[in-house]
């Protein structure tokens, strides 16, 4: 809280305290990424649950609540981009940001990692290239993020993880949640192109709103408090592949969670004794139960006051160079392949090290040679302003930004990575 001259206390929004050009959203998105990593060493490398399973008596882990935040952070700045840009111009930004990275990082993990793997495990490259799962079949069955294939020519059976799950196992795991995060900017950009987002957001809070109680539902059906959501079935949409009906919930609540924060940033009190508030929820929810009911949004609260209140020297990191997105598509098949070699009979620690120094052998370049160069080109579809016979500027109704409330946030395109 600040106090004015009078003495009276004032609470601070998010909308006064965000700054797009002075935030902690980069380190958030690093950690969160190496948060996926760490925790995806003791499956990959010991064959056993995630980090935080057994803390929080199965109810999430460090890697489920690491994607989890990297929702609320996309939530929150692409609603910022959809509202300023044209529904063409932001798909067009979304895609920049997301396809490049990917294509690359599938040529990479089938063309370059796999025959490295057959090598190792056969000797040879016999029957690589034609198995019915092979390098190409791998990448025309992703390419646009689906992830309708794993494995990769029978290969990585024989690591800790493929011993666990008892048979080929995934090069790049990670992955899978690309197609929920895909489905989000779909519906984000639907309700650009329709206006609601512009002119009738309470409709994206109903939304919001009416995810939240079948949540509530869901606690309402689980036999113990400290049970996972229950699994429902799946929905296949063309291009993306299936969507689990949990996973599809939950993601995209945690994503509108995130784009109603952004748009109603001047009415959202962001102070330390709200963020103590949500910590503590967070934590008893952990060890107690309902924390998919109740320590999420808690935990959606937390993120956001961090990008806001970090200290200075936090706020720096990921400002320039965003290696987070290349860390969380690229950690999981160098892990397999540090697994496979043996790095995890040297201990935990020293397998993670491995695993974060491998990983960013591919991630520094990518973000370089492939995420930057990309994101120049986000301009490439912006229509020249037209003129009328005076030469002055005409206004295009996509370029109309909605009406803004005393407060709210009002930045300029940040180009910011999502994942």
């Amino acid at each position: 809280m600040e106090k004015t001259e009078t003495g009276r206390a004032v609470r601070r929004t998010l909308a006064q305290r965000y700054d797009p050009q002075d935030n902690a959203f980069g380190f958030l998105r690093l950690t969160l990424a190496l948060g996926v990593l760490v925790a995806h060493a003791w499956p990959l490398g010991l064959a056993r649950p995630s980090f935080g399973a057994s803390l929080t008596f199965g109810q999430s882990d460090l890697g489920t609540l690491s994607v989890q935040g990297f929702f609320v952070i996309s939530g929150f700045l692409v609603a910022g981009s959809a509202l300023r840009l044209s529904p063409g111009r932001f798909a067009w930004h979304r895609a920049l940001r997301i396809l490049p990275g990917l294509w690359v990082c599938l040529a990479v993990t089938a063309l370059l990692i796999a025959p490295v793997v057959h090598l190792i495990e056969r000797g040879n490259l016999t029957g690589f290239w034609a198995h019915p799962e092979g390098p190409l079949r791998y990448l025309a069955a992703n390419w646009f993020g689906a992830m309708n294939q794993y494995p990769i020519s029978g290969l990585l059976a024989d690591t800790p993880f493929g011993r666990m799950i008892g048979g080929p196992s995934a090069f790049d795991g990670s992955l899978w949640s690309l197609r929920y995060e895909f489905a989000c900017y779909l519906l984000l950009g639907l309700l650009a192109a329709t206006a609601v987002l512009h002119r009738a957001f309470r409709f994206v809070l109903a939304l919001t709103i009416g995810a939240y109680l079948l949540i509530l539902n869901d606690l309402l059906t689980v036999a113990h408090w400290t049970d996972r959501p229950p699994t429902r079935g799946a929905i296949s949409l063309p291009l993306f592949g299936s969507f689990t009906t949990d996973w599809t919930l939950y993601l995209t609540f945690l994503f509108l969670l995130g784009a109603c924060a952004r748009r109603y940033a001047h009415r959202l009190p962001v102070d330390g004794a709200h963020a103590a508030t949500a910590a503590v929820v967070m934590v008893v929810s952990m060890r107690l139960g309902g924390f998919f009911a109740v320590g999420l949004p808690a935990f959606a609260y937390l993120v956001l006051y961090v990008a806001v209140a970090a200290p200075r020297v936090l706020r720096r990191i990921g400002r320039h160079r965003d290696y987070s997105y290349g860390i969380y598509i690229y950690a999981f098949p160098v892990q397999q392949v540090v697994a496979l070699l043996g790095g995890a009979t040297e201990g935990l620690l020293i397998y993670i090290v491995l695993s974060v120094v491998g990983t960013l052998v591919f991630a520094v370049p990518s973000w370089h040679l492939v995420e930057r160069p990309a994101l120049r080109g986000r301009d490439w579809l912006a229509a020249r302003p037209q003129v009328d016979a005076g030469g002055t500027p005409r206004v295009m109704a996509g370029d109309l930004l909605p009406p803004t409330p005393r407060g709210a946030v009002t930045d300029r395109a940040t180009g910011a990575p999502t994942r």
